[in-house]
């Protein structure tokens, strides 16, 4: 008799472990593919630019950066201020300089000559009709197209720069702020 007490005893606390473990539902973690849900109030930036309007809620953005590179060629330099947002799509706002130093390597005259093309198509660029600085963003398809990445060309450096302090500062902040380029 005693053998079937303790029988049943283990059957019973079997059977309430096992219920135990059904009636929990998991809390979903935070992380990739589960953004944080908008707080009542959420706050927003947005950058209202002559090429478009890109606005993200603050509580979406991962982090933000200004950086500087020359492309390859030393023809170049990028000034650069990335988004990256919890969401799939990064934006990215620059400007083009053009870099007058050439290098005294083999294959400078190379340099030189592609140097001077891109001045030239920059001057041709800067004296058309239609030579806003946003109407030269270029992409090749599909590579850049399906990117995931928005891009907004600026006419300046400067501009970048005062872009990037107005994003951190609303972004540190948790204020709503319109970025606009003073025309």
């Amino acid at each position: 008799m005693h053998f079937f007490r303790s029988v049943h005893f283990v059957w019973f606390f079997a059977f309430v472990w096992a219920g135990g473990l059904f009636a929990q539902t998991p809390s979903p973690s935070p992380g990739v593919g589960n953004p944080p849900s908008p707080a009542e109030g959420s706050t927003y930036w947005t950058a209202d630019l002559p090429g478009g309007t890109y606005t993200v809620a603050h509580h979406l953005i991962a982090s933000v950066g200004i950086h500087q590179y020359t492309l390859e060629g030393g023809a170049t330099r990028v000034v650069e201020v990335s988004v990256d947002t919890l969401g799939s799509v990064q934006a990215r706002f620059y400007a083009l300089e053009v870099v007058n130093a050439v290098p005294s390597l083999p294959g400078a005259s190379a340099v030189e000559y592609l140097q001077d093309k891109i001045r030239e198509e920059s001057d041709r660029l800067r004296s058309s009709a239609t030579s806003e600085p946003w109407e030269k963003v270029l992409k090749t398809y599909p590579t850049t197209t399906h990117a995931h990445t928005i891009e907004y060309r600026l006419e300046s450096a400067e501009q970048v720069q005062e872009l990037y302090k107005n994003l951190r500062s609303s972004w540190m902040q948790r204020k709503n702020q319109i970025f606009r380029i003073k025309s």
